[in-house]
């Protein structure tokens, strides 16, 4: 299996990730989706992000080039406490949000092995649980979530609208 590099990002690899995040909302709306198509995530969003130290680039090892990227919280998702539903667990949980990869290396398992990462990521933290949200027209994250063994929630709103919201326990 080929040897794949997770680590935080840097500053020297935002215009990279906001590259990976416009070639997202571009396949977004060329799917008919309205998600990612109000402006949102900007780069001043990456930027928030890495300012926290929530922002994680995947790479293919030996390069430097980031081939996805998403945020990682540990600090709670204020949505969530508001979820029309029940999550799973009441205690200490991470969030992933923005989960982009490139053009060109799409379907090669990356989405799948940020997910790994991050459950891995989370369990070395003391997190309990594992939450995701996501369009309901987003397919993509949609199996994504299934295959990991996330299970439906209900429903969070935020500005751009509903989302359906997920949780995995970790064990």
């Amino acid at each position: 299996m080929e040897q794949l590099l997770f680590r935080q990002a840097r500053a020297s690899d935002l215009p990279r990730i906001v590259q990976i995040i416009r070639q997202a909302q571009a396949q977004m709306r060329a799917l008919g989706s309205d998600q990612w198509q109000d402006g949102y995530p900007a780069p001043a969003d990456i930027e928030d992000d890495l300012a926290a130290g929530a922002g994680y680039v995947l790479c293919r090892a030996g390069e430097a080039e980031a081939v996805a990227y998403g945020a990682i919280l540990f600090d709670g998702e204020p949505a969530y406490g508001a979820i029309e539903g029940r999550w799973l667990t009441e205690g200490t949980y991470a969030v992933l949000h923005r989960l982009a990869v490139a053009d060109g290396h799409k379907r090669q398992g990356l989405a799948g092995a940020f997910v790994r990462r991050t459950e891995q990521l989370a369990r070395e933290r003391g997190a309990g649980s594992f939450r995701v949200d996501t369009h309901r027209d987003n397919g993509y994250m949609l199996r994504l979530i299934s295959r990991h063994g996330f299970a439906r929630c209900g429903t969070v709103r935020y500005r751009s609208g509903e989302r359906i919201a997920f949780e995995k326990i970790l064990e």
